[in-house]
Parts: structure tokens; sequence; C-alpha cells
């Protein structure tokens, strides 16, 4: 099922929520400017929360759909992210993710990022420069998000759960007016909390994509 916030109940406006995988598709749909899925956190959230920082893993790649499970293993044997069932379960995790993105998107390529986060990085509100992205928060604070129509920070802003996927418009998104839906990385320099973020944006220019990695 998918629900779109209402502006005068919920004060966001433009964001949809989906109790299934299959319902991140509602990106599509007119007026959907973000669709988040709520899931159950993930069976292998608690062993992810207390790996220390140096174990987690980190890559940044432009590959298809199909190579993604082996990159996020690569990662994790990279990084030193121990060998288990909880790792087994987190790559298969990010390779569904991106299965159901690339449909979704008609992508042939993905960059796939893994970013390891213990500054304020990306604190601003705004809208990245790309078609769509996929988001999801395996560790710490989740993505927050609100409406600005002049791109001043918004007066009200909601925050992802962590480990609930997140799929955003970008300014490439072939459709005007926008819904003015900006986002950011919570910030949380000298908190002493480590973000574990999952990044996929669909790409349609290997070539460029490569270039710009």
């Amino acid at each position: 099922m998918i629900q779109l916030l209402d502006v005068e109940t919920d004060k966001i406006v433009g964001v949809g929520f989906s109790d299934r995988v299959e319902g991140l598709s509602a990106i599509k749909d007119a007026g959907c400017a973000a669709v988040v899925w709520e899931r159950d956190a993930p069976n292998f959230a608690a062993w992810l929360a207390v790996l220390p920082p140096s174990q987690l893993p980190k890559t940044r790649v432009v590959v298809t759909p199909a190579q993604i499970a082996a990159e996020a293993e690569l990662a994790c044997q990279q990084s030193g992210t121990p060998d288990c069932k909880e790792r087994d379960a987190m790559i298969k995790d990010i390779a569904h993710l991106a299965e159901t993105f690339a449909a979704t998107t008609n992508a042939t390529y993905l960059r796939l990022r893994l970013d390891v986060v213990t500054t304020n990085a990306c604190r601003k509100f705004h809208i990245d420069a790309v078609m769509s992205r996929l988001v999801c928060t395996y560790r710490g604070i989740g993505t927050q998000y609100g409406n600005s129509p002049d791109r001043s920070d918004p007066a009200y802003f909601g925050t992802v759960q962590t480990g609930n996927p997140i799929v955003l418009r970008g300014t490439l998104w072939p459709e005007s007016p926008s819904a003015g839906l900006l986002h950011r990385s919570p910030p949380i320099e000298g908190t002493g909390e480590t973000r574990l973020l999952l990044v996929l944006d669909p790409i349609f220019d290997v070539e460029d994509a490569y270039q710009r990695i």
C-alpha cells in the first residue's frame, strides 16, 4: 500500500510510504518526490551497530546490478568486516535493493556507494544533481527530509527510520514543477556516532559515470 502525506495533517507533502519493497516504484507517480519502504529492522542491524567503525565496508564503484553483491562482498573483505551470517544477510539486502531500484529506473548500471560517516557531511538541506537516488542508512540516524519551495531550511522535517530505504527524485528528474522536497544527512559531528550509508544512483552513460566517480 502507498500513502502520500497530506500537508494539513502531516506537514510534509510529496512523500510516499509503502509496506512492500515493490512500493518504491511509486517514485514514478505524479506528485511523489520520495518514497520510503517502511520495514522491520534488518536481521543484521544489531550486529552492525556494534562493529568497530574501521570494520564497516566502504566502496564507490559503477557496476551492473548483477555485480552489486560481488562488489559489496569485496568491500567487506577489504574493510575486515567479519565473515558471518549477518554479513551475508547485509550483502543480500544490498543486492535486493539494487535489483529493485534498477528495475524501477530502467538503469543498466548503478553507482554503488557504501559510505562511513562520522562528520556533518551533507548537513545542508539540498536536492541531489541526479535523476533519482536510493539511500538506506544501515547504521545511525537516517536521512532527514522536508518541504521548502525556496530551498531554505524546511520549517519542519522528518527522519527516515534506520534500515528503511528511501528513493528520492533529483534535479534531473524529468518532471516540473518540483515538489520542493529537500533532504540532508543529520549533523552528528562531535556525538561519537558512526553512520553507514548505502547509496545507489542509476547510470545511463557508463563512460561519463566512470569519469565522475
